[in-house]
Protein backbone atom coordinates (compact mmCIF):
# COMPACT_ATOMS: atom_id res chain seq x y z
CA UNK A 1 0.00 0.00 0.00
CA UNK A 2 1.09 3.51 -1.07
CA UNK A 3 1.57 6.21 1.31
CA UNK A 4 -1.76 7.69 -0.05
CA UNK A 5 -3.85 4.99 0.11
CA UNK A 6 -2.73 4.11 3.59
CA UNK A 7 -3.52 8.54 4.81
CA UNK A 8 -6.91 7.21 2.83
CA UNK A 9 -7.34 4.39 5.68
CA UNK A 10 -6.19 6.54 8.32
CA UNK A 11 -8.29 8.82 8.03
CA UNK A 12 -11.42 6.44 7.12
CA UNK A 13 -10.01 4.59 10.44
CA UNK A 14 -10.73 8.37 12.37
CA UNK A 15 -13.94 8.80 10.82
CA UNK A 16 -15.27 5.71 12.49
CA UNK A 17 -17.24 6.88 15.30
CA UNK A 18 -19.10 9.96 13.11
CA UNK A 19 -20.17 7.48 10.71
CA UNK A 20 -21.27 5.47 13.45
CA UNK A 21 -23.18 8.10 15.23
CA UNK A 22 -24.62 9.18 11.41
CA UNK A 23 -26.03 5.87 11.21
CA UNK A 24 -27.34 5.54 14.67
CA UNK A 25 -29.31 8.85 14.19
CA UNK A 26 -31.23 6.97 11.47
CA UNK A 27 -32.30 4.01 13.84
CA UNK A 28 -35.12 4.73 16.08
CA UNK A 29 -34.14 3.85 19.95
CA UNK A 30 -37.11 0.90 19.76
CA UNK A 31 -35.61 -0.98 17.16
CA UNK A 32 -32.15 -1.23 19.22
CA UNK A 33 -33.20 -4.42 20.96
CA UNK A 34 -34.42 -6.06 18.30
CA UNK A 35 -32.79 -9.14 16.75
CA UNK A 36 -33.25 -10.73 13.15
CA UNK A 37 -32.49 -14.11 14.54
CA UNK A 38 -31.62 -15.83 17.69
CA UNK A 39 -28.03 -16.00 16.18
CA UNK A 40 -27.94 -12.12 15.18
CA UNK A 41 -26.95 -9.37 17.00
CA UNK A 42 -28.84 -6.09 17.95
CA UNK A 43 -27.90 -2.54 17.29
CA UNK A 44 -27.18 -2.29 20.85
CA UNK A 45 -25.28 -5.62 21.05
CA UNK A 46 -23.41 -5.06 17.82
CA UNK A 47 -22.36 -1.38 19.99
CA UNK A 48 -20.87 -2.96 22.58
CA UNK A 49 -19.18 -5.26 20.53
CA UNK A 50 -17.24 -2.51 18.64
CA UNK A 51 -16.44 -0.47 21.82
CA UNK A 52 -14.91 -4.10 23.07
CA UNK A 53 -13.38 -4.29 19.40
CA UNK A 54 -11.69 -0.86 19.63
CA UNK A 55 -10.59 -1.71 22.94
CA UNK A 56 -8.80 -5.08 21.54
CA UNK A 57 -7.76 -3.54 18.52
CA UNK A 58 -6.13 -0.38 20.28
CA UNK A 59 -3.91 -2.71 22.15
CA UNK A 60 -3.42 -5.01 19.44
CA UNK A 61 -1.89 -1.58 17.61
CA UNK A 62 0.17 -0.60 20.36
CA UNK A 63 1.90 -3.90 20.65
CA UNK A 64 2.61 -3.74 16.90
CA UNK A 65 3.97 -0.59 17.15
CA UNK A 66 5.88 -1.19 20.19
CA UNK A 67 6.69 -4.82 20.06
CA UNK A 68 6.54 -6.30 16.51
CA UNK A 69 7.26 -9.79 16.54
CA UNK A 70 5.54 -11.04 19.58
CA UNK A 71 2.13 -12.45 20.25
CA UNK A 72 -1.24 -10.99 20.33
CA UNK A 73 -4.20 -12.30 22.70
CA UNK A 74 -6.94 -13.78 21.03
CA UNK A 75 -10.78 -13.26 22.24
CA UNK A 76 -13.85 -14.76 20.86
CA UNK A 77 -16.00 -12.11 19.98
CA UNK A 78 -19.10 -14.31 20.40
CA UNK A 79 -18.25 -15.90 23.68
CA UNK A 80 -17.43 -12.49 24.73
CA UNK A 81 -21.07 -10.81 23.91
CA UNK A 82 -22.29 -13.90 25.93
CA UNK A 83 -20.53 -14.17 28.90
CA UNK A 84 -20.64 -10.11 28.83
CA UNK A 85 -23.76 -10.04 28.62
CA UNK A 86 -23.88 -7.54 25.73
CA UNK A 87 -27.72 -6.85 25.68
CA UNK A 88 -27.14 -5.23 28.95
CA UNK A 89 -24.22 -3.24 28.92
CA UNK A 90 -24.61 0.46 28.73
CA UNK A 91 -24.89 1.98 25.32
CA UNK A 92 -23.78 5.47 26.01
CA UNK A 93 -20.67 4.48 28.42
CA UNK A 94 -19.72 2.04 25.57
CA UNK A 95 -19.99 4.83 22.91
CA UNK A 96 -17.98 6.88 24.83
CA UNK A 97 -15.19 3.80 24.91
CA UNK A 98 -15.27 3.71 21.65
CA UNK A 99 -14.94 7.01 20.56
CA UNK A 100 -11.87 8.33 22.33
CA UNK A 101 -10.53 4.46 22.21
CA UNK A 102 -10.31 5.31 18.00
CA UNK A 103 -9.39 9.16 18.65
CA UNK A 104 -6.16 8.00 20.66
CA UNK A 105 -5.54 5.26 18.08
CA UNK A 106 -6.03 7.56 15.29
CA UNK A 107 -4.13 10.18 17.00
CA UNK A 108 -0.94 7.96 17.48
CA UNK A 109 -0.82 6.43 13.44
CA UNK A 110 -1.10 10.25 11.96
CA UNK A 111 2.34 10.05 13.61
CA UNK A 112 3.93 6.74 12.85
CA UNK A 113 6.99 6.56 10.27
CA UNK A 114 6.16 4.65 7.37
CA UNK A 115 8.11 1.59 8.57
CA UNK A 116 6.20 1.05 11.55
CA UNK A 117 3.60 0.14 8.98
CA UNK A 118 5.66 -3.01 8.00
CA UNK A 119 5.59 -3.91 11.76
CA UNK A 120 3.87 -7.55 12.43
CA UNK A 121 2.85 -9.34 15.22
CA UNK A 122 1.75 -13.29 15.19
CA UNK A 123 -2.02 -14.71 16.03
CA UNK A 124 -2.46 -17.57 17.93
CA UNK A 125 -5.57 -18.73 15.70
CA UNK A 126 -3.12 -17.94 11.92
CA UNK A 127 0.07 -18.94 11.40
CA UNK A 128 0.05 -15.58 9.04
CA UNK A 129 1.59 -12.59 10.40
CA UNK A 130 -0.68 -9.57 10.88
CA UNK A 131 1.14 -6.54 9.73
CA UNK A 132 0.28 -2.88 10.62
CA UNK A 133 -0.49 -2.39 7.32
CA UNK A 134 -3.42 -5.36 7.14
CA UNK A 135 -4.64 -4.32 10.81
CA UNK A 136 -5.17 -1.30 9.55
CA UNK A 137 -7.50 -2.14 6.48
CA UNK A 138 -9.39 -4.29 8.85
CA UNK A 139 -10.06 -1.49 11.31
CA UNK A 140 -10.65 1.27 9.27
CA UNK A 141 -13.84 -1.29 7.97
CA UNK A 142 -14.42 -2.57 10.70
CA UNK A 143 -16.98 0.13 12.06
CA UNK A 144 -18.20 0.49 7.80
CA UNK A 145 -18.74 -2.75 8.29
CA UNK A 146 -20.87 -3.11 11.07
CA UNK A 147 -22.87 -0.18 9.97
CA UNK A 148 -24.03 -2.90 7.39
CA UNK A 149 -25.10 -5.08 10.11
CA UNK A 150 -26.88 -2.22 11.92
CA UNK A 151 -28.77 -1.32 8.66
CA UNK A 152 -29.88 -4.99 7.72
CA UNK A 153 -31.22 -5.31 11.35
CA UNK A 154 -33.32 -1.97 11.19
CA UNK A 155 -34.40 -3.22 7.77
CA UNK A 156 -35.12 -6.45 9.26
CA UNK A 157 -37.07 -4.87 12.39
CA UNK A 158 -39.10 -2.52 9.78
CA UNK A 159 -40.15 -5.51 8.04
CA UNK A 160 -41.22 -8.09 11.06
CA UNK A 161 -44.83 -7.03 11.09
Amino acid sequence: MDKQERNEKIELYGHGYDLLISALAEVPREAWEFKPSAKDWSVHEIIIHLADSEAMSAMRARKMIVEPGTMLMNYDESKWGDALKYSKQNIEDALQLLKYTRLTTYNILKTLPDEVFSHSVMRPDNPDPLTMERWLTIYANHIPNHINQIMDCYKAWKEKD
